[in-house]
């Protein structure tokens, strides 16, 4: 019954952070590029009473053997990178990569970080910048004087000014992908880092080798399903209530042993 008790703390623990996980996702449904996170779960060491396979004659064999699990943990988080859905919106300035990839943009330190979070703005240089401030990499100064910006689908900025109608080109957004986006390290502010485990950035020209466009006028919504997170949250609740019902359970059978004898 001891054992018991024990295993079925691992599993309240266990719910507990799937529950925080899930109640990250529903916070962020309306944050533009957040990419969902699903737990995963393990079951912890065994103890082999009885070995399978192990000779209880000698003509014969154990077929399962004795094996008492100590019960679970969750090992990691995974990011689903799936493209949420895209919003079409009034300001140029608003961009969405339609397939892989990511922008790059320069944090204070000198990292350069990754996002899928294309709402940009305007600095008092007339950098683009995030939100947050941080620039895209690499950096595009927009003329005051500017009268029209576009971005084409290949990331080609140009722009025209006052007193002249022909498109000037000043500059070009590159994107960057990995083998192992997941493997990204998730730093808050719609930022990723690289890590050993994503692999190096492969940089490029939108449109080209799997590359996927820029999309201007356009954000990229949360890809956090409301109905999905909610029938996770009522699996993820039962199933404390079941790991709950065992400590009792167990609780009155120790109970009984201690009235009764």
């Amino acid at each position: 019954m001891l054992p018991a008790l024990w295993v079925s703390k691992t599993g309240l623990a266990a719910q507990d952070m799937n529950l925080t996980t899930i109640s990250n996702n529903l916070a962020n449904v309306s944050t533009t590029g957040f990419k969902r996170d699903r737990a995963e779960f393990q079951d912890l060491l065994y103890q082999i009473k009885r070995q399978p396979g192990a000779n209880s004659t000698q003509d014969s064999q154990l077929p399962s053997g004795l094996q008492l699990g100590t019960g679970v943990r969750i090992v990691g988080t995974q990011k689903n990178f799936t493209a949420g859905s895209l919003q079409t919106t009034d300001n140029p300035l608003d961009m969405a990569v339609n397939g892989r990839g990511f922008f790059q943009v320069l944090t204070p330190d000198g990292t350069v970080a990754y996002t899928r979070d294309g709402s940009f703005h305007l600095n008092s240089d007339g950098q683009i910048v995030t939100s947050n401030g941080n620039a895209l990499e690499p950096a595009i100064v927009v003329p005051a004087e500017t009268q029209t910006f576009t971005v084409g689908t290949d990331g080609t900025v140009s722009v025209t000014v006052a007193g002249n109608s022909t498109p000037q080109v000043i500059g070009n957004i590159q994107t960057a992908d990995f083998i192992n986006p997941a493997g990204l390290q998730a730093n808050g502010n719609n930022l990723f880092l690289e890590t050993a485990s994503s692999g190096a950035p492969q940089v490029g020209t939108p449109g080209l080798n799997g590359l996927g466009t820029v999309q201007q006028n356009t954000l990229e919504n949360s890809n956090v399903s409301v109905v999905e997170e909610m029938v996770n949250m009522i699996t993820t609740q039962r199933a404390y209530e079941m790991n709950s019902k065992v400590i009792s359970t167990a609780d009155q059978m120790l109970g009984f042993i201690s009235q009764n004898l």
